[in-house]
């Protein structure tokens, strides 16, 4: 009896209290992480949004720049035109000029002694309006020169200008393209946490690769019943992605349906394998729709037996083959 009561007076230690201070600590872990997580988001949407308005703003000073080299060429292919009538007619003066001196006087033209004494006075004020019209000519000659010249230095300096527009309108697509790639490693990510690790479905390089088993019976381009839950699985995440990528990407998620070299079947619904791999595509796309995807970010292409990425003739070889290749790429 002695030994019960000493039970009694001390009960079993009480985890209760720790349990739930260490239930608290990970809730404030938790709510601390997702607040650093809404920052982060908050400045990253900041800065995609400058860099937009920066490219734009690029896209525009391009254009305008470009459109005023298209004026000042005109200008100046206009201002050469009028150059070479300029000299033509000089030319024609000239010759004028030096016919009259000529066949009024007898002196040739380039004789250095001649005073045009000997003309008689029509010729001589002939002669006189020509030299007048001639420089006037000439002057005109000068300043064309001189706009040609300051044409040519602004062409220049355009040239200059468009090139380093472009420099920098090439580096922000390529910012661009670096966040396209960063929203395509996160959706694969994703994928992978999703559809967990499987023999069956697997990233290779830049593509998500499902075996054809994964979604389609043998020969067929109805989608079985246990693939339209893996591509339920993934219409889901391709819609949270539709929200978090910037709607200035232009960017879609290309289906590829691809085939072993085995023919089909003579008495399928298919005339080849090319038939089967774009039906096949079609049908994961349409799928997709159905699911809630936008149809702007899908596309459908079949490549048949024409791109294995094993080139065996064994049953595993052929089975690697026979795939449908999911890619997040630029439209």
């Amino acid at each position: 009896m002695s030994i019960i009561r000493h039970r009694r007076r001390n009960p079993g230690i009480d985890y209760w209290p720790g349990f739930v201070d260490a239930l608290s600590t990970l809730v404030l872990a938790i709510v601390f992480l997702l607040s650093v997580f809404m920052v982060a988001q908050f400045f990253l949407s900041r800065q995609v949004t400058d860099k937009d308005a920066a490219l734009s703003r690029l896209n525009r000073q391009l254009a305008d720049l470009t459109d005023l080299l298209a004026l000042e060429r005109s200008g100046r292919r206009q201002a050469e035109d009028n150059l070479a009538s300029l000299t033509a007619t000089l030319q024609s003066v000239e010759q004028e000029r030096d016919r009259l001196r000529v066949g009024a006087g007898g002196i040739a033209p380039t004789d250095p002694k001649d005073p045009l004494r000997n003309l008689p006075s029509e010729a001589q004020a002939k002669v006189d309006i020509l030299n007048q019209q001639i420089a006037a000519l000439r002057r005109q000659l000068a300043a064309l020169e001189s706009a040609l010249e300051a044409s040519e230095a602004r062409d220049r300096e355009s040239q200059a200008r468009i090139s380093e527009l472009g420099q920098r309108l090439n580096l922000a697509l390529a910012q661009k393209v670096q966040e396209l790639a960063r929203y395509r490693s996160d959706f694969f990510g994703r994928l992978r946490q999703i559809l967990g690790n499987r023999q069956d479905i697997r990233v290779v390089g830049d593509r998500f690769v499902f075996q054809s088993e994964v979604l389609f019976d043998s020969g067929q381009a109805a989608i079985n019943p246990a693939g339209r839950g893996e591509l339920d699985q993934l219409a889901s995440a391709l819609i949270v992605l539709e929200k978090e990528i910037p709607t200035d990407i232009a960017w879609v998620l290309r289906v590829d349906g691809h085939t072993d070299r085995r023919p089909v079947s003579s008495n399928g619904p298919f005339k080849s394998n090319w038939d089967l791999s774009a039906a096949r595509a079609i049908a994961v796309v349409q799928y997709l729709m159905d699911k809630g995807v936008s149809p702007t970010r899908l596309v459908a292409a079949g490549f048949g037996e024409y791109q294995p990425i094993d080139l065996g003739n064994s049953d595993d070889a052929l089975r690697r083959n026979r795939r449908i290749e999911l890619k997040l790429t630029d439209r």
